[in-house]
């Protein structure tokens, strides 16, 4: 029931739906408090935490997955190759560990940790911590290794983490749903909050970005067997009856990507981050079981070969590659 109605929720936010005039007043009510927030953090009211190392927000302004994770791996690897060592700070959403902040490695285990923080720790081959609280996940990465520089997956609104650069990335094709605050609409803070960030990039084509925003590509086209390991393309399935499931903030954009490749699908979306058990990807048939990889991390012990998952890569465009560098080289001069 609960699935249900976020997804409904969701559906309604972003088809400019009817919402109750009802929920006006609390959305209005929400406004003001993030407001007073942000007054007591710019007056020191609330405490705000500087790092001995710069901090880059990696997040969004609205609810659902707009593609930081994948923009995260990126920039990690990016940083790595320009000569910095980077650590990752996540809030380790879906984790249910009993103390906070947890390191995160390859073998972590996502009911623990939060799936998305294993996924980066399996791609992105830097440290990474995860808690509520962002300031101590980021003191025991500097305590652990010699990183320096800080990336924050998601927490543009954890504002007791003072930050060097912002970056928001918003969905091309949802965009900002009905333009409303929670619980009216998907926002968690106004739109003009974007004119206060560094950069704003766009996951989607050229089309999709305005004036002032950079755009980002999100490919994938190998699927990877969760039990063999085996590679096939993706257009090798083209043609084939498949099931397809996701448990993501957007499943629409990876059904999407599957039947542009002409697979044909029976499509199963759960609530993002949703804890899969093995009834939730097994079908009384042999057909093939297509699945996102920030899901597979969660189905590896109960998988079969029946069952693929689609790694993707960002590719930020190069006009946002420069900006972004010009940036980083101006906090860390000196």
């Amino acid at each position: 029931m609960k699935q249900k109605f976020s997804r409904w929720l969701q559906d309604a936010w972003y088809k400019e739906m009817y919402i109750s005039s009802e929920l006006m007043p609390i959305s209005m009510l929400y406004d003001d408090a993030m407001r007073f927030r942000l007054f007591l953090y710019k007056k020191g009211l609330l405490k705000k935490t500087k790092l001995a190392v710069p901090v880059l927000i990696v997040g969004n302004i609205t609810v659902g997955g707009t593609g930081k994770t994948p923009l995260i791996v990126w920039m990690a690897r990016f940083l790595q190759e320009e000569g910095y060592k980077p650590g990752i700070i996540s809030r380790g959403y879906g984790g249910h560990a009993r103390q906070w902040p947890q390191w995160v490695d390859n073998n972590s285990d996502p009911e623990l940790v939060g799936d998305e923080a294993v996924l980066m720790a399996q791609r992105a081959a830097c440290p990474i911590a995860v808690g509520p609280e962002r300031v101590k996940a980021a003191q025991m990465i500097l305590d652990k290794s010699d990183c320096n520089i800080i990336l924050s997956d998601d927490g543009l609104q954890h504002y007791a983490l003072e930050r060097d650069i912002e970056i928001a990335v918003v969905d091309g094709e949802r965009r900002f749903g009905n333009g409303y605050t929670l619980p009216c609409g998907p926002l968690r803070e106004p739109i003009g909050r974007l004119k206060t960030v560094d950069l704003v990039i766009v996951n989607g084509v050229p089309d999709d970005c305005d004036e002032n925003e950079f755009c980002m590509a999100v490919e994938g086209d190998v699927l990877v067997n969760l039990v063999t390991k085996e590679e096939k393309l993706l257009s090798e399935f083209k043609g084939l009856s498949c099931h397809a499931l996701a448990g993501i903030g957007n499943p629409k954009r990876f059904f999407n990507l599957l039947e542009k490749q002409q697979i044909c699908i029976d499509t199963l979306a759960f609530q993002d981050h949703h804890q899969f058990k093995v009834e939730d990807i097994s079908f009384n048939d042999d057909k093939p079981v297509l699945m996102t990889e920030k899901d597979a991390v969660k189905c590896l012990a109960f998988a079969t070969d029946k069952h693929w998952y689609l790694p993707i890569k960002a590719k930020p465009e190069q006009p946002f590659i420069d900006k972004l560098l010009t940036l980083i080289k101006e906090k860390t001069r000196g």
